[in-house]
């Protein structure tokens, strides 16, 4: 028998219920805009597939079969923003399909506290995305030796300057602080246009970004002096009055999907031995990666790159080639044995 306070809400009336509350949570700096987005518009993908299976229109009504259907329906729908080499849209990539899942179970677990299902059939659910093979190289932390090329080749701004082009389009003492920051730093691609001129400022000599972060947090993190150096050089050639601190060409702020771009431009002028892909996620790991490795406080990175839980640092703690036989070699009992 069904409970008295079971409220048998539609689909996609629950949809329209938890959306609300999540945007609500931008207001009170529970969420991320971002974020908030990006579980509206998976919730709402879900009502239009729940509609375009022919499944019940009744939130409790669903079985895990049902949330089954609806995360293959999601698998196989082309995802508009990428296209396949012959021109058609490529199906969604396991990130995505994982992404929504998740989406849809946080959907769910709210529906079972609010008492809209009697059962939570994300338990019976049984599709999951694949299993990736390893990180994608992209994504996996630049080595030293690949970090270093593309810090070097950032440092030296000038060498991009053999296309030139129009002057009033040349950008390459802006591409040359944002690679910078993106590897020393190690700032969320948001957290990164969202900056202001007036973020950085200037401490005892010594030179910081106040960083907004997810969920309205702040951080300040000191520069090292090589983007120290390259923020002084930009801000000297920059002659707009905007307050976002990386413009286009045109005088506006720059784009997250415009970053990309930028460390493509730089990784060209890299020499080939040293050369890889990375995306502006990947110098995050980077970033993580070399602290830790280097010895950094766990605590010390943590608060560098704005995580609230030291277990976060899992995700971007990166293996490095060689880095256990260096870490045996310096093994302190060895030393303090004197053998």
């Amino acid at each position: 028998m069904r409970p008295a306070e079971l409220n048998r809400l539609s689909v996609e009336e629950a949809a329209d219920r938890y959306v609300e509350l999540v945007r609500a949570k931008v207001v009170t700096g529970g969420l991320s805009r971002a974020t908030a987005e990006v579980y509206a518009r998976d919730v709402q993908t879900f009502v239009r597939l729940t509609a375009a299976c022919r499944l019940s229109p009744v939130l409790d009504d669903l079985s895990g079969d049902d949330v089954d259907a609806v995360l293959l329906a999601f698998a196989r729908k082309p995802d508009e923003r990428r296209r396949a080499p012959a021109g058609g849209g490529e199906l969604q990539s396991a990130a995505s399909q994982a992404r929504f899942r998740r989406s849809v179970s946080a959907l769910f677990k709210h529906a079972a506290l609010a008492g809209w299902v009697q059962l939570n059939p994300m338990a019976a659910a049984t599709v999951t995305a694949r299993e990736r093979g390893g990180l994608r190289a992209e994504r996996r932390a630049l080595t030293r030796e690949q970090a270093q090329g593309l810090i070097g080749a950032a440092a030296d701004p000038a060498a991009g300057e053999e296309a030139r082009g129009r002057r009033d389009q040349r950008t390459e003492v802006r591409d040359a602080l944002i690679v910078l920051l993106l590897t020393m730093v190690g700032p969320r691609v948001s957290e990164l246009v969202r900056a202001n001129v007036e973020d950085f400022y200037t401490n005892d000599g010594e030179r910081y970004w106040r960083i907004f972060g997810k969920g309205g947090k702040t951080r300040d993190v000191p520069l090292p002096r090589l983007a120290a150096r390259a923020l002084a050089a930009y801000l000297e050639v920059r002659s707009s009055e905007e307050k976002a601190l990386l413009l286009s060409w045109r005088g506006r702020r720059l784009a997250r999907g415009d970053v990309q771009g930028v460390i493509d431009r730089v990784l060209a002028r890299v020499d080939p031995e040293r050369r890889r892909s990375v995306t502006p996620h990947g110098l995050r790991h980077t970033t993580a990666t070399h602290l830790l490795a280097g010895g950094t406080d766990m605590d010390a990175v943590r608060r560098v790159l704005g995580h609230g839980d030291l277990s976060t640092l899992g995700r971007y703690r990166d293996e490095l080639p060689g880095e256990l036989e260096a870490a045996m070699r310096a093994h302190p009992l060895v030393h303090d044995t004197g053998v």
